[in-house]
C-alpha cells in the first residue's frame, strides 16, 4: 500500500513539473533578447566607454594645444608582436596614433587587428625619431628592407593609456 502511494505521489510530482510552454512563445521571447558584448580590460578600470571621442576626430581637437587628457574609441590596426607593449589606433586618412601604456604597467594581446578599443589617458603631438620608428617597425615584424626605408622622423599623435577596454 505504501509503495502504491509513493508511486502515485511521484507521478503527480512529475506531471506538475511538465513544461507546457508553447514553442512559438519561446521563439518570440528569444528574438527580443539582446546579446551583450563582452570586453577585455587592461590597466586601470575605465568606468564607462560612454563619452569617448572617436579616434578620427582627435587630430582636430589639437588646434589650441599640443596635449590633453581624453578618452578615445576607435579601431586598433596592430599591436606589438613581441609582448603587446604598444598598439596603433586608426585615425583615418592613412594616419595612426601610437599608444603606449603608463609605466609599462600592463600589456595588450599581441595579435590585435581590427578590434574596437576605448582608451583613457593622455594624448599629445610628438615627434618620433628615426631610431624609435625603426624599433617599432622591428617589433611589428616588418622586413629589414622596410625598416631601412625609415629615414625621416615622424610628427604624430602619441597616447599614454592608463586603461584599455577591447570589445570582443
Amino acid at each position: 500500500m505504501k509503495k502504491t502511494a509513493f508511486l502515485l505521489m511521484g507521478i503527480a510530482l512529475l506531471s506538475a513539473c511538465n513544461n507546457t510552454t508553447n514553442e512559438a512563445e519561446v521563439k518570440i521571447e528569444s528574438e527580443n533578447v539582446e546579446v551583450a558584448s563582452s570586453y577585455q580590460y587592461y590597466g586601470d578600470t575605465i568606468s564607462s566607454t560612454d563619452g569617448a571621442t572617436e579616434s578620427g576626430k582627435l587630430f582636430a581637437m589639437f588646434t589650441d594645444t599640443d596635449s590633453m587628457d581624453v578618452k578615445v574609441t576607435g579601431t586598433v590596426n596592430s599591436s606589438c608582436k613581441v609582448k603587446g607593449c604598444w598598439m596603433k589606433m586608426d585615425l583615418g586618412n592613412d594616419k595612426e596614433m601610437h599608444v603606449t601604456f603608463k609605466d609599462y604597467g600592463f600589456f595588450v594581446p599581441t595579435n590585435l587587428n581590427g578590434e574596437t578599443a576605448t582608451i583613457e589617458g593622455y594624448a599629445k603631438l610628438d615627434t618620433l625619431d628615426v631610431d624609435y620608428l625603426r624599433h617599432l617597425a622591428e617589433d611589428a615584424g616588418k622586413e629589414a628592407s622596410e625598416i631601412e626605408k625609415i629615414t625621416e622622423p615622424e610628427v604624430t599623435l602619441t597616447y599614454v593609456a592608463t586603461g584599455v577596454v577591447i570589445e570582443e
